[in-house]
Order: structure tokens, then sequence, then C-alpha cells
């Protein structure tokens, strides 16, 4: 590993605070953030020897290595981090539009789909049982399933989630309106008390190890579409019709007032789900 590189890493485990999912993101972006300037012969050894150049040079060759923009977009937001720890974060635009990284979010196909609940009850490892039905129930990524704490998360109409579990490291709230997700709650209680999804002789990257592979013995692994389902229901629950994805009206067919009242129902749904960008709700419900 490079001085930079070590360096890089130390800057991590002091500053970056929210989950082992984002500290690791963190250490694998900036590590190859070190490499590639090494390896075009750039002889820094500190992060304070960064300079907007560097900057230009890794954007210009990661677009040339034809990465998608929301790939670019995420090691543009650790270099962000990275320029502020250091004090330096003029090195950095702070917008995306000036290094021309597109905005545009590929739609695509729905990939909504429920859990298959014969598959699930071949699930031999029980917090990875219960990680899918959180996942199912709550449109929860796999990570936050796994830290989840029902004991703690459960505030009778919500639940809470905190900033350790959650990707980006920003806490949030989702509401509980089912009886199906109020009996999950109570069932995870029940079985784990003021316990996360973590078996007792794991740790967190054993856990996700170990729902992987149950995940992918059984079939389920293609399961985030377990959160583009939920967050279907959600919107529709949300706004009293249904989202694009499900046949409802497109944002094309809609007058500029009604473009208004959707923005307002799926700014909540964004926030719901932990996304900044009402955009991203697109992915989920269509456009």
């Amino acid at each position: 590993m490079s001085k930079l590189g070590y360096t890089l890493n130390q800057l991590i485990k002091k500053q970056r605070g929210g989950s082992f999912a984002t500290r690791s993101a963190s250490k694998r972006i900036l590590n190859l953030v070190a490499k590639e300037l090494i390896e075009k012969g750039y002889k820094i050894k500190s992060p304070d020897q960064l300079k907007p150049k560097h900057i230009e040079y890794l954007v210009t060759k990661w677009r040339q290595n034809e990465l998608s923009a929301a790939t670019i977009k995420n090691r543009m937001a650790e270099l962000r981090w990275l320029s502020a720890q250091i004090g330096k974060p003029n090195i950095v635009h702070r917008t995306n539009d000036a290094y021309s990284i597109s905005r545009r979010v590929f739609v695509g196909a729905n990939k909504a789909h429920n859990l298959d609940m014969s598959k699930l009850q071949s699930i031999q490892d029980i917090p990875t049982r219960y990680s899918l039905l959180l996942q199912s129930h709550f449109g929860l990524r796999k990570a936050e399933c796994i830290h989840f704490n029902a004991a703690y998360a459960d505030k009778e109409e919500h639940i809470y989630l905190k900033s350790t579990w959650t990707k980006g490291g920003k806490a949030r709230s989702v509401p509980i309106k089912t009886q199906g997700q109020r009996d999950l709650l109570n069932e995870i209680k029940a079985k784990f008390g003021s316990k996360s999804l973590i078996a007792d002789n794991r740790n967190f990257k054993e856990q996700m190890k170990v729902y992987e592979y149950e995940t992918c013995r059984v079939g389920l692994n293609r399961n985030h579409g377990l959160r583009h389902h939920y967050a279907q229901n959600r919107f529709e629950d949300i706004s009293g019709y249904s989202c694009p994805h499900r046949g409802g009206k497109s944002r094309r067919e809609m007058s500029p007032d009604e473009k208004g009242v959707d923005n307002k129902f799926r700014r909540q749904l964004s926030r719901e789900l932990g996304h900044e960008r009402i955009q991203i709700t697109a992915m989920y419900i269509g456009s």
C-alpha cells in the first residue's frame, strides 16, 4: 500500500462516521483514488497535497472508462468528504455539473416483486429470515435490516433507524401502517429482545456473509425488488393513486398542478426510503 493510501485509511478510521458499510465503501473508493493517482505518476504522499488538477484527472479517467454517472457521483461524494477533512474544500467543485456529470436517472423496467414465502422457509439462519421480512414489510436495505434492533426502533407509530444503521449515516423514520408490520415487530422483539439481527457469535461483517450465502442458496439473492415493491405500495398509500410502474398516470401525462402535488408525495417517499433526491424515486415507482 502506498503512503497516500495508508494515510487515507487512517483518516477514515479517525473521522468517518456512519455504519460499517459506509466506512468500508469510503475505504474502497479512496484506496482506488490513491492507486490511480500513484499509477499516473503523481508523487503524492499526503491528502494535503491534493489539488484541483488531481480531481480533474480522476474524473476524466473515470469517464473514459465509461463508468456510470451513479458510480462517479458516489466517488465524487467521497472526494468532497475528503477535501472537507483536510481543510481544502475548494479543490473539488461543489456541483457535479462543473464536471459535466449527468444528472439523468435511468428508470428502467419495474423490478418490484413479492417475497417468495416458500423460499423464505428454506432459509436456515433465523436472523437472515427476519432481515428479509423487514425488507419486505418496511423497504429497508439489507444492511439496515441486519443492524435492526426492534426494541430500540419501535416507536409505536413508526420505526426509527439510527444513523449508524443507515446508508450515508442519516437517521430516518418509517411509518408503521399495517397489522403485518406490527405483528412482525412484535415477533422480532419476542425472539431477539433488545438485540440486533446479528447472531451472538458473529459481527456485522460475518452476519452479512451468512445473509448473502443463505439468500443465494435458496434463490432469494435478487431481493432489492422487495424494496421496490414496498415503495410502490407506500406511494399508493401516500398519494391515493397508482404509480406509473403499476399503470398510473406518467409524469408526461400530468398537468403542472398535478406534477406539483406528485412531487410532494415523491418527496415524502424519498425521505422514508432514505434518499436525498426525489428523482431517485423514479427507479422505484416509475416516471
